[in-house]
């Protein structure tokens, strides 16, 4: 004969195991957030439950996920520490139960609304240190038991243990929405010049430290950029920003791409310690007749000239910048750009293959640019050198002077 108290521990044990399934660890943390929250209010017999993450530099809870709640997180609720239900349990990590809500004890409109009358909420914690809230609730009254407050704890835990891969999915967002609003997606529209880029993450995160840049000047002259910050994630792509915008801002005042490289250099070692990046920058007079080059730890670019074997520009390859030395002299070179010419710019993930010398990417790059569209350049190269699945991250930007 089974005792009473063996079938409640056995079912106490189920609904443990239902909350720490293995399958859940393979979920990603949006859907692990949701499933628990399912699990979690079918097991207690619970009407709403729900997630509040803290904001550390605003010391508030922010709604994030929630069942029979969606309401709270679509209008991205905050309640502040020590406010309120959710933010009483932030204050003392403790759980706490209403069995009777009253405005008095609850200032979330949200949960007044739904007619929330007894609420269990308990702290979600990581290293001794808050990082957010897991309250449930149900629309009748109800006394919760020393047993319903301690499954609540482990499924607390279990969003803990979430955490680092909803912040790495997040950070990863962030950055993906960053470099996107940094490298254009369309070209400026420039007389008797043609341009096409393409940029391609080699990375698994989908963001890198690699870039480029069009802008005109108000001289008439344009300005050409790609850069490469080392590196990849979110960090990275800030970096690359900060770098990017920088340099726009010294090409407003330097008639020189030395120069601007020169105190882009100074602004990097400066403020952007660690951070090796390089970079070509070109500017083509108003004309289209005549480029001048300087690149700072950068790879020489093509040009391709009607009836002339393509070659790689003889420019100095100064040091990248960042490096922390002294500010080294740094060079820029004349070349003239002939009518039916196409300079071909990118990073070094473009040619380099792992067990391959370098020269030998070079060469097939050298091979693979043809006169023609600056559009059909791009796809032409990309197909060539096999680079719609780099190992590295790669910008191509291609400038073609219209004949005639």
């Amino acid at each position: 004969m089974v005792r009473e108290d063996d079938l409640g521990d056995q079912q106490r044990l189920r609904r443990l195991e239902a909350v720490t399934d293995a399958t859940l660890s393979r979920l990603d943390a949006a859907d692990l957030f949701d499933e628990l929250l399912d699990r979690v209010r079918d097991l207690l017999q619970v009407d709403t439950a729900a997630i509040l993450l803290l904001d550390v530099r605003a010391r508030q809870l922010v709604a994030t996920a929630a069942r029979g709640l969606e309401e709270e997180v679509r209008q991205g609720f905050r309640i502040s520490v020590g406010r309120g239900f959710a933010g009483s349990i932030a204050l003392t990590r403790q759980p706490v139960v209403i069995e009777h809500v009253t405005a008095g004890r609850v200032v979330n409109p949200v949960l007044l609304n739904t007619g929330v009358q007894s609420l269990l909420g308990v702290p979600i914690t990581a290293h001794d240190e808050l990082v957010g809230v897991l309250h449930v609730g149900t629309l009748t009254p109800r006394r919760f038991s020393p047993d319903d407050i301690r499954l609540l704890e482990l499924a607390a835990d279990r969003v803990r243990l979430a955490l680092p891969a909803r912040a790495n999915s997040l950070e990863q967002n962030a950055a993906l929405a960053l470099q996107r609003s940094l490298i254009p997606a369309e070209l400026p529209k420039v007389p008797g010049l043609e341009l096409a880029g393409r940029y391609v993450p080699g990375h698994a995160s989908g963001v890198g430290g690699d870039w480029y840049d069009v802008f005109t000047l108000p001289s008439g002259w344009l300005g050409m950029v790609v850069g490469d910050v080392s590196g990849h994630g979110l960090q990275s792509a800030v970096v690359m920003g900060r770098v990017r915008s920088a340099l726009r801002a010294y090409a407003l005042v330097c008639a020189d791409p030395a120069e601007a490289l020169t105190l882009l250099d100074r602004k990097v070692i400066h403020f952007e310690a660690g951070n090796l990046t390089t970079a070509l920058y070109v500017m083509i007079s108003p004309d289209g007749s005549t480029l001048y080059v300087s690149l700072a730890g950068h790879p020489r670019p093509v040009l391709a000239v009607p009836d002339q074997p393509n070659t790689v520009l003889p420019v100095p390859i100064d040091p990248p910048l960042g490096t922390g030395r002294r500010p080294p002299h740094r060079h820029c070179t004349r070349f003239d750009f002939a009518p039916g010419a196409v300079l071909v710019s990118y990073t070094d993930g473009l040619v380099e293959r792992r067990g391959e010398l370098y020269d030998a990417g070079v060469d097939r790059l050298l091979a693979a640019v043809a006169l023609g569209p600056a559009e059909t350049v791009c796809t032409t190269v990309m197909a060539t050198l096999d680079a719609e699945h780099p190992a590295d991250d790669i910008a191509l930007l291609a400038v073609r002077r219209l004949p005639g």
